[in-house]
C-alpha cells in the first residue's frame, strides 16, 4: 500500500543491489510517496502536478527523497510536487513465465503506474489538478517516462499530459524467455529449484536470503556482468514490443507534450577505462547479449580512437562517447525525432479511450530537446566532462538534491534560476517558454521532419544559452544505433 510521509522524515527506500539487509535505510516495505504542496492549497486550487520518477539503473533507488519544496517555492507556490519509491533489482524486475503465471512482470514499472493512478484519485486533496499531471524522470526514471509513453502500445490511460526525460536510459529490453536463466539462478541459490511451486518457495524465503542473490552475473556467453543487470523486459502487455519499434510506429501517448535531453558526456561515469578496441567491443557484448561480433566491429568503426583525456586509458574517450550515445543521447534524439515526425504528419489523433460514441480529437503534443554542456572545472580535470545528470542540481536547486557539485554555488550559480524556470514553466503550461526567466531565450521546438534532419535543441552553457542543430555526424551515429535496435534490443 502506498504511504504518505512528512517530507522531513523520509521513510525507507526500496532494496537495491549489493546492499546488506536489514540496514542502509532500505526495506522491502518501501512504497512511500512524498507530496510537497503550498500550505494554503485546497481541493479547489487545481494546481499543476509535477511527478518525479527517480533513477538508479532499475537496480537502486538512487535519487530518492529529493526536496521538492524548492521548486514549489520557485513556482510562486503554483504547483504540487510528488516523488516516490518503486521496486528495483530482483524485487522489481525478476522475469520468468513462472512470474507471469502467478505474479507481475515489470513490477517496478507497475509501481510507477500505481502511483500515477493514486495521483489521479487523491492529488486534489493536496491542491493538485489530476488533469494537469506532468511526469518527469532522471536516468532510469527518464527511461521509465519513455516506457510510459509507449505503455500498452501507447494507450492513453489519462495519467499525464506532459513528459520530461532527463538523460533517457535505454538498456536492452529482453524477451521473457531470454531471462529465465536469471530466475533459475535465484531459485537455485535459495534452495527452491526443485520445489513444485518455485515462486511460492521464493516468497517464503527470508528477505535477507533473497537479498544475497540480488547481485549481477554475466549474461549467457558474456565474459563479465553487465553494468545494469535487472532491467524491464518485453512482456507483451505493459511493454508489448521494444521501445524503438513502438516509437517508430507512433504507438505513443500522442497528446503528451515532451521535453527530452541529455548531457554532453553521458557515458563517462559508466564506460570502462578501455585500453584498446577489444575492451570497448567486449564491454558492449557484456551489456547487450544479442550483439553479434559483426555488430561489435561496426560500432568500434563508428567510434575510432579519440584524443586522450586526463587520468584515463587511451580508448576511454571512445568508450565514453559510444556508451553515452548508444544508451542515453541517441535514445533522446531518436525518440524526439519520432515524436516530432508523427506530430508533423498528423496534427491530431483519435483518442481510443473516449467513452463517447463519437471519437474525440486530441491535439498532438509539442516537443522540445536540449543538450546540457555546462562546464565544471573539477569534472574536466578528472577527464569526465559534463557528466550524466549534471543538470539535476540546476533543475531542483543545488540545496535540494544532496550531492550538487560545488560549482553550482559559485560560477555556475547564474544558470540555476534559468533552468529551474524552464522546467517549472513546462510543468505549469506544457511549454518551457510561458514562465521562463526574463534572462532566458525562447526555447524552440524540436523539428526533424525532413529525412536525415537533426532536431533543434537548446544548448545550455554557463552564461550562454543558444539553439543548436543536432550535429550531422551525431545524427548519423544515432541512425546507426536505431538501425542496430534489434541487436541491441532497445
Amino acid at each position: 500500500m502506498l504511504g504518505l510521509t512528512n517530507p522531513i522524515q523520509f521513510r525507507p527506500i526500496c532494496i537495491g543491489m549489493y546492499v546488506n539487509y536489514p540496514g542502509s535505510g532500505q526495506d522491502e516495505d518501501c512504497l512511500f510517496a512524498n507530496v510537497f504542496a503550498p500550505a494554503n492549497a485546497t481541493a479547489e486550487s487545481k494546481l499543476p502536478v509535477w511527478v518525479f520518477i527517480q533513477g538508479g539503473g532499475y537496480t537502486s533507488n538512487a535519487n530518492a527523497n529529493w526536496n521538492g519544496a524548492g521548486v514549489v517555492r520557485r513556482s510562486g507556490h503554483n504547483l504540487v510536487f510528488v516523488n516516490f519509491n518503486y521496486r528495483v533489482g530482483l524485487y522489481g524486475f525478476l522475469a520468468s513465465e513462472r512470474v507471469r503465471a502467478d505474479g507481475a512482470l515489470n513490477a517496478g514499472l507497475l509501481d510507477q503506474r500505481f502511483l500515477l493512478r493514486w495521483v489521479q484519485r487523491h492529488i486534489a486533496a493536496f491542491g493538485g489538478d489530476p488533469a494537469r499531471v506532468v511526469v518527469h524522470g532522471a536516468s532510469a526514471g527518464a527511461g521509465s517516462v519513455a516506457l510510459h509513453l509507449v505503455a500498452h502500445g501507447g494507450r492513453d490511460d489519462g495519467l499525464f499530459v506532459g513528459a520530461a526525460a532527463e538523460s533517457v536510459f535505454l538498456p536492452a529490453a529482453q524477451q521473457v524467455a531470454a531471462l529465465e536463466w536469471q530466475f533459475d539462478l535465484v531459485s537455485a541459490a535459495v534452495g527452491c529449484a526443485h520445489h513444485a511451486d518455485e515462486l511460492a518457495c521464493l516468497r517464503a524465503r527470508p528477505t535477507a536470503a533473497l537479498q544475497a542473490t540480488n547481485v549481477g552475473a554475466p549474461f549467457p556467453g558474456a565474459a563479465a556482468p553487465p553494468a545494469f543487470y535487472w532491467t524491464p523486459c518485453v512482456d507483451g502487455d505493459l511493454l508489448p514490443d521494444r521501445p524503438y519499434r513502438l516509437f517508430a510506429a507512433g504507438r505513443v501517448v500522442a497528446r503528451a507534450a515532451t521535453l527530452f535531453g541529455t548531457d554532453t558526456d553521458e557515458g563517462s561515469v559508466f564506460a570502462p577505462d578501455a585500453p584498446d578496441r577489444a575492451a570497448l567491443a567486449g564491454f558492449f557484448r557484456n551489456n547487450f547479449p544479442r550483439l553479434s561480433p559483426a555488430g561489435a566491429d561496426a560500432l568500434v568503426a563508428r567510434y575510432p580512437r579519440l584524443p586522450p583525456l586526463p587520468r584515463h586509458a587511451r580508448w576511454f574517450p571512445s568508450a565514453s562517447r559510444a556508451y553515452g550515445e548508444a544508451v542515453f543521447t541517441c535514445p533522446a534524439v531518436n525518440m524526439l525525432t519520432a515524436l516530432a515526425r508523427h506530430a508533423h504528419a498528423n496534427t491530431s489523433t483519435t483518442d481510443a479511450t473516449t467513452s463517447t460514441a463519437a471519437a474525440a480529437v486530441v491535439p498532438a503534443g509539442r516537443h522540445w530537446g536540449y543538450r546540457y554542456d555546462v562546464y565544471d572545472a573539477e569534472s574536466e580535470a578528472a577527464g569526465m566532462g559534463v557528466v550524466h545528470l549534471f543538470e539535476a542540481a540546476a533543475i531542483f536547486g543545488p540545496e535540494n538534491i544532496g550531492w550538487a557539485p560545488p560549482s553550482y554555488w559559485t560560477y555556475n550559480a547564474p544558470i540555476v534560476p534559468l533552468v529551474m524556470d524552464y522546467w517549472i514553466s513546462f510543468v505549469r503550461a506544457l511549454d518551457p517558454n510561458v514562465y521562463r526567466n526574463p534572462a532566458a531565450p525562447e526555447w524552440l521546438e524540436w523539428d526533424a521532419a525532413g529525412a536525415g534532419a537533426g532536431g533543434r535543441r537548446l544548448l545550455f552553457r554557463t552564461g550562454n544559452l543558444t539553439v543548436e542543430e543536432t550535429p550531422r555526424d551525431q545524427v548519423e551515429r544515432c541512425d546507426f544505433w536505431l538501425a542496430m535496435g534489434d541487436e541491441m534490443e532497445q
